[in-house]
């Protein structure tokens, strides 16, 4: 499956296509997608397909296409605070876009067929907690996985709020499905090749939705060799201890304060100026925004030539030399006076056309000037290179959170507790 927006150069260009395609339509979904690098969930050697909407597969190791997963993740209608179960949890990759969505004070449960798949999804996840900046832009809520066959899960578990199954499911499963979630829960899952969402509206009433067409594996039926029947128990639900909730708490207080001489948020943006740019990881004059100007200027260039086109194409022939006899016309055929109705429309046509072509001037101008300032800026970047012999490198951006962090009055190991031990 896959196959359906164009490959992207990175994790940001993918997303991007995800959005022009409408796969991806809300803002919660897209920080998510953003903030994790689905690159990272690959294995090294197989990096450079990462960001093709295509699924992949190595041994027992899979990812569905990123279409596929854009579409559950906004079908599944995640806020914080709710309770996520992943039936085929596999990488953790669809996990941990939800924990930074629930927050927190969410739930976040997988069951994973293959034990080998859950060890890698957990080496993932410890390298997203330890390494990744995205990890201290969002509150986060840390996924717990368990081996088993999510076809046998005891009866009397507790119920969820959404839930995903990321294999076929058959139709005498639907009900077994159904039963794992609460009243008002959603549970999105390949039903008969179609992604289905189902919402429980009551204790015995649903509402079926049909999303896309697609080709999942089929769940794995269980194998009792000595005739009973096995349980596979879920992670437990742990209430957090004081401490922990502390941590959340000054971790929250700290990431929200504003930024000392910080500019006010803008409304330019799908997150605002500021912290939804780091969020995303764009940056205003980044290589990526630059390829999309020059693209506009492309587009208005052609724009403004097909205007212009039209416009001489429509325009009416200039008068011919009078004849002999003083008469315009052509072989002293004396030509027909425009009627008034017609000229004013022709010159209504002329007007419009004469105030486009000065609103393309402008723009043509006002993007002259932008280049000229960045040629001026290079020039600057160029001969400060040369004064300090070193290669000017766009800076990165500063992880907030961890500064404040380390700007406390607290012993060292009360800091390294806050970072949850993260390496910087």
């Amino acid at each position: 499956m896959g196959g359906a927006v164009s490959a992207g150069e990175d994790n940001d260009d993918l997303i991007d296509n995800l959005k022009e395609a409408y796969y991806i339509r809300s803002e919660l979904v897209e920080r998510a997608f953003r903030a994790i690098d689905r690159a990272d969930y690959y294995l090294d050697e197989y990096r450079d397909n990462a960001y093709k909407d295509l699924a992949w597969r190595h041994g027992n190791i899979h990812l569905s296409a990123p279409c596929i997963y854009s579409e559950v993740m906004e079908a599944l209608d995640l806020q914080p605070g709710l309770s996520f179960l992943n039936l085929g949890s596999g990488t953790g990759y669809l996990s941990t876009m939800v924990g930074l969505i629930l927050g927190p004070f969410g739930v976040n449960h997988g069951i994973e067929l293959h034990s080998d798949v859950m060890e890698y999804a957990y080496q993932k996840l410890d390298r997203f907690i330890k390494t990744c900046d995205s990890f201290d832009r969002f509150e986060f809520c840390e996924p717990s996985f368990v081996v088993g066959n999510c076809l046998e899960i005891p009866a009397d578990t507790r119920q969820y709020d959404r839930v995903y199954c990321g294999a076929g499911v058959q139709k005498e499963h639907e009900e077994y499905m159904k039963n794992l979630l609460k009243v008002g829960g959603v549970l999105v899952m390949p039903l008969e090749e179609k992604l289905t969402k189902i919402t429980r509206s009551g204790t015995n009433s649903w509402e079926t939705k049909k999303i896309i067409s697609v080709s999942f594996a089929p769940l794995v039926q269980p194998k009792h060799g000595s005739g009973r029947l096995r349980s596979v128990p879920l992670p437990q639900f742990e209430v957090r201890s004081l401490q922990e909730l502390s941590r959340i708490c000054i971790r929250h207080a700290l990431r929200v304060a504003p930024a000392p001489h910080s500019p006010p948020r803008g409304r330019g943006t799908s997150f605002g100026v500021g912290r939804g740019l780091a969020v995303a990881g764009l940056h205003k004059y980044g290589s990526r925004f630059k390829r999309r100007r020059v693209h506009r200027r492309h587009c208005n260039a052609l724009v403004l030539a097909t205007r212009q086109v039209v416009a001489s194409t429509h325009s009416s022939p200039g008068p011919n030399p009078p004849d002999g006899n003083n008469n315009q016309g052509v072989g002293g055929v004396q030509e027909e006076e425009e009627p008034s109705g017609e000229r004013e429309v022709h010159g209504r046509h002329q007007r419009r056309g004469r105030r486009a072509c000065r609103n393309r001037d402008d723009e043509r101008e006002a993007e002259e000037r932008e280049e000229e300032e960045e040629e001026e800026e290079s020039v600057g970047e160029t001969e400060e290179e040369r004064e300090t012999g070193e290669l000017l490198r766009p800076q990165p951006i500063v992880n907030l959170l961890r500064e404040r962090i380390l700007a406390l009055p607290l012993p060292e190991p009360l800091k390294m507790y806050l970072l949850f031990y993260r390496e910087k």
